[in-house]
């Protein structure tokens, strides 16, 4: 019998997902269930060749404090791109009772914010830092199907693998560096809470805007704004490409990948971007110094299809993190050949945390990470006192 083309109702389709559940238990067998996304049927069927069951208890296990320390050095420059990120969306979603949490690649939780019930133990368990939530661990959950599926997943209740999972709802979506490589996910989770499956949307959402951040860390000496003609420039849809000062491809956000036809190449090979546009690539420098964000100009590709683009010097380009104003500038970003240029990064992005932070240097640290006795010196200021100090 064919099925439906239209989804089963909310109510129908959980039930048809109990008996699927049902099924697996008492026979080890996923039947076939229309109302399950083909994704959650492949992690409940990588959960069982994996030889674990539904009915086993959960073990949300840390890692080790050395490991954790490990794990969060490594994810520096995703971190700082995360924070300010993470800030705004926790806001959006301050009223519903879920919180976000950022992980590794490996599933390894590195931040959490948001209002984790800390009286819930079930909220508890799972929000915390150096938590170890892959699927190998903890099974279906949206955290490891986003790794493992590389796709914006949500998840609610009993589709999760285990039965001790089924209080969660969950949104994921994956994240990607410059170069392509996923290097961890966006997690929103609540417990006991109305499913809500356009969280999907907003993780992703939130997801790309990471992306850019992670992007626009890079120093560089040219960034393009892409899109297709009749498109807005200068919004968070935009494919973003970073340049060096020889019109080489530092990377690119998911925009890009998705705009333009990268071919493929050996890990480490440098891509020029002549070899993605038909046009002298220094027209896009000369483009950079006379017209500005105004005055796009039409991108030919090799393919034949045409874009429109606007290219930008370090120190004009548009920051791309969500909620940021039309006509804002982003941190400046050293250009190839200075002196110490991932120094002079580095300060740009200590001072626009600073700037994000309306002058309380305090929370910059806090977003960033650091202390901040680093922030001033860093800044090239002298260290003022933990308090302040009242006039007399």
């Amino acid at each position: 019998m064919l099925a439906s083309a239209l989804p089963p109702p909310a109510e129908d389709r959980h039930a048809l997902i109990a008996h699927a559940r049902r099924a697996l238990r008492d026979g080890g067998m996923l039947p076939a269930v229309s109302a399950m996304e083909p994704w959650i049927a492949r992690s409940w069927q990588r959960c069982v060749a994996s030889g674990l069951r539904p009915d086993q208890p959960v073990a949300f296990d840390l890692v080790s404090a050395a490991a954790l320390r490990q794990h969060r050095d490594q994810n520096q420059s995703l971190l700082r791109a995360a924070r300010p990120v993470l800030e705004q969306l926790t806001r959006a979603i301050a009223g519903m009772r879920y919180f976000a949490m950022l992980t590794d690649a490996r599933g390894t939780v590195v931040e959490v914010q948001g209002p984790v019930d800390r009286q819930d133990p079930r909220a508890r368990t799972i929000g915390r830092l150096g938590i170890d939530l892959s699927e190998r661990a903890v099974g279906t959950t949206a955290i490891g199907a986003a790794l493992a599926e590389l796709q914006p997943v949500w998840l609610h209740r009993g589709e999760h693998f285990y039965d001790g999972n089924g209080s969660y709802s969950c949104a994921g979506a994956p994240l990607f560096d410059p170069q392509g490589r996923c290097v961890g996910m966006l997690d929103l989770t609540g417990v006991d809470v109305p499913e809500r499956p356009e969280l999907r949307h907003l993780v992703a959402r939130s997801a790309r805007a990471m992306e850019d951040a992670l992007l626009l860390q890079l120093p560089h000496a040219l960034l393009l704004r892409l899109n297709w003609p009749g498109c807005a420039l200068g919004g968070e849809g935009d494919g973003l490409v970073a340049l060096d000062a020889d019109g080489c491809v530092l990377g690119c956000n998911s925009v890009a990948r998705q705009l333009l036809p990268l071919p493929l190449s050996t890990p480490g090979t440098p891509l020029h971007c002549s070899d993605l546009m038909a046009l002298p690539w220094t027209q896009l420098f000369d483009a950079a110094r006379h017209r500005g964000l105004h005055a796009p100009i039409e991108l030919p590709l090799w393919s034949g299809l045409r874009l429109q683009a606007v290219a930008l010097r370090p120190d004009n380009a548009r920051n791309v993190h969500p909620g940021t104003p039309p006509g804002s500038t982003g941190p400046a970003t050293a250009a190839p050949g200075s002196p110490a240029p991932l120094r002079e990064a580095e300060t740009a992005l200590i001072r626009q945390a600073v700037q994000e932070a309306r002058g309380n240097v305090a929370e910059a640290a806090r977003a960033l990470g650091i202390s901040r006795a680093t922030v001033y010196r860093k800044l090239g200021a002298p260290a003022k006192p933990a308090r302040p100090v009242n006039p007399a």
